[in-house]
């Protein structure tokens, strides 16, 4: 066969108006094979490149310039690589700007190590287990151990048990010879999936290996010495071999979108993945989002649920309770309980058991405001909100730092403050008195802990950082709920509805005296959702609202931020597509561009377009997010 002396190379130019490929000649020797790293000579300078492809000829004109190989190692399989040219495409964005998620600095240490690991091992298949719980679990299991391709959408009983029945779905997967790839939220999750995964060889991706060790386990799965691979949003481009099933555990959980650019969302690179590769889907959750319910109602994928008897086996009692009810008991209105949250905790202490209290905020105070009127308290520097450190300190800006002793109500000139969402630490302290003598644990940014033991305790944890207790906790009182009702955002009701079943799945089953209150009014739909244990019903019904108000996913939207002069610009570029705004975001105006479903790719390519456009002619650049997950 004939040598190829041309190399199509992806190139990190930074300009979107570059973002194609371009044509290198190949020096005779050389091994520069498709998803191998290179040296190019770029506008007058050396910049870094991947080959995407060989070829034997070139439509360039002219002499091709040379490349130079950094490494034989083809990082970037055939398959990853065609996965970021799609998310590229589909968010608007560059392919650099996607390879640069997909591929971790490379290690040229790490490179020359020879491997330590002899052919990857195919499992058996294991029993059903747990997903006997559920109605087509069993089925589940038997077809990826079979070889096929199934896509579910899995709304995971309460408890502690979803990381092994993870663990199930993948050994299945892994019977048939295929390679799975498993993402979770955080480092807390990566540990219970791979504790659960035990002696099956997998690797483990996660952000605080280093980079000798993560490179090292990225090139295991490169290179095919495994072929099962645990992580962080990342470990969704993972080069996984024979690709059979991708995992994504708690779908809404925002650390699932990736903040830089072109900000896609581990949910939609491991769906297009799967549909590109074929593999099966378990995109899993106490909790269902919109867009998985829409994966659902369009056929993609089905629903793996527990029948409703097995629901309530398993899920503890729920209640809600107003914020206003207090107890007459003087402890408990010190410590901002309501009645019945006050008698479930009291109860589970005195039957020896962990109490978690979910605040939504973490410090002190976070927010104040007038304590006659209501009216939020502002810094008078800088219009920032005021908050307090503690009970004794001076209210302060938590944007500025500016001190507020002298505050005054600019409505009712009031100086007195009361809080409007308290944080864990005075949530703690309160707690603490109104429950002499039991220990009183946080976990919040500071410190966030993974396991609790099973004796009494009190345990106060901001959301996502819910310790497991062993034995589960007597009862989950989630205070402060309205204020996660109220957020002005899109994905207020569900956010606040997922962080509650997180919360709550904690909980022992009601057979074994758990209960959750959740104080807010029993009336409102999301709480009927918790009591009920029903968050099928809820994503449908939040599916639902979207369509009839236009919003994703039922339809196609991208957020575009910049100063007023460039949103301008955008617009009239845009003319015939939807135009919501600008609006005033942050520092810069945020205009909203929306379209049917149908025409989601046409407008992905139009974005391209006027990125490409502004950037041919070095105008000031826009930020564009397609689907945003945050659309405040």
């Amino acid at each position: 066969m004939a040598p190829l002396p041309v190399a199509r190379v992806a190139v990190d130019s930074g300009l979107a108006h570059l973002d194609r490929p371009f044509d290198y000649a190949v020096p005779d020797g050389v091994p520069a094979a498709p998803g191998c790293r290179v040296r190019v000579r770029f506008a007058g300078r050396q910049v870094d490149g991947v080959v995407l492809e060989r070829a034997a000829t070139t439509e360039h004109a002219g002499a091709l310039s040379a490349l130079t190989l950094i490494s034989p190692e083809p990082v970037a399989s055939p398959e990853v690589l065609a996965l970021c040219r799609a998310i590229a495409d589909r968010c608007a964005g560059a392919l650099w700007d996607v390879l640069r998620l997909a591929l971790p600095p490379r290690h040229a240490r790490v490179e020359a190590e020879r491997p330590v690991h002899g052919p990857w091992p195919r499992p058996a298949a294991p029993e059903p287990g747990g997903w006997s719980r559920y109605d087509a679990g069993p089925a589940f299991l038997a077809a990826l151990a079979a070889g096929r391709s199934p896509r579910a959408v899995w709304g995971a009983l309460p408890g502690p048990s979803w990381p092994g029945e993870v663990a199930a779905a993948v050994r299945a997967c892994a019977a048939s010879g295929r390679g799975a790839v498993v993402v979770v939220p955080d480092a807390r999750d990566l540990d219970r999936v791979g504790a659960a995964l035990g002696d099956l060889d997998h690797v483990v991706l996660r952000a605080d290996l280093g980079p000798a060790k993560r490179y090292r386990a990225f090139l295991r799965l490169r290179r095919g010495e495994s072929r099962v691979v645990v992580g962080t949003r990342a470990a969704a481009y993972a080069p996984v071999e024979a690709l059979g099933l991708v995992v994504l555990w708690d779908d809404g959980d925002d650390l699932h979108a990736e903040p830089r650019a072109p900000y896609p969302h581990a949910r939609d690179v491991l769906v297009l993945r799967a549909h590109q590769a074929g593999a099966g889907v378990l995109l899993g959750g106490f909790a269902r989002t919109a867009e998985a319910q829409l994966l659902v109602e369009t056929g993609w994928a089905r629903a793996l649920s527990a029948p409703r008897a097995q629901v309530r086996t398993t899920a503890p009692r729920v209640a809600g309770t107003g914020a206003d009810d207090l107890s007459r008991d003087p402890a408990a209105r010190t410590a901002r309980l309501p009645a019945l949250a006050f008698d479930a905790a009291r109860r589970a202490l005195g039957e020896g058991a962990p109490v978690l209290v979910q605040v939504p905020r973490r410090g002190y105070v976070p927010s104040l405001a007038c304590r006659r009127d209501g009216t939020p308290a502002r810094c008078a520097v800088c219009a920032g909100p005021l908050g307090a450190s503690s009970g004794h300190a001076v209210a302060a800006c938590r944007w500025c730092g500016h001190l507020a002793g002298d505050w005054r109500c600019p409505e009712c000139g009031g100086a007195a403050l009361r809080a409007v969402v308290v944080g864990s630490r005075r949530t703690a302290e309160e707690l603490g008195r109104a429950f002499a003598g039991v220990v009183v644990r946080t976990s919040g940014r500071e410190e966030v802990l993974a396991t609790v033991p099973g004796g009494p305790a009190l345990v106060v944890a901001t959301p996502g950082a819910e310790p497991v207790a062993d034995g589960g906790y007597g009862a989950v009182l989630l205070l402060d709920a309205w204020s996660a009702l109220g957020r002005a955002d899109l994905r207020a009701g569900e956010e606040a509805l997922r962080r509650w079943y997180a919360a709550a799945a904690l909980a022992r089953s009601a057979a074994d005296g758990g209960r959750v209150v959740v104080v807010a009014d029993q009336a409102l739909p999301a709480v009927q959702a918790l009591v009920r244990w029903d968050p099928a019903t809820a994503a449908a019904r939040e599916l639902a609202d979207r369509a009839d108000l236009g919003f994703p996913p039922a339809t196609r939207m991208a957020a575009v931020d910049g100063p007023p002069p460039a949103l301008a610009e955008v617009a009239a570029a845009l003319q015939g597509w939807e135009l919501l705004g600008p609006v005033p975001h942050g520092d810069a105006e945020r205009l909203l561009v929306r379209a049917p479903r149908a025409r989601g790719a046409e407008l992905s390519a139009a974005l391209r377009a006027v990125q490409a456009a502004r950037s041919a002619r070095k105008a000031d650049a826009v930020r564009v997010e397609v689907d945003p997950h945050a659309l405040g």
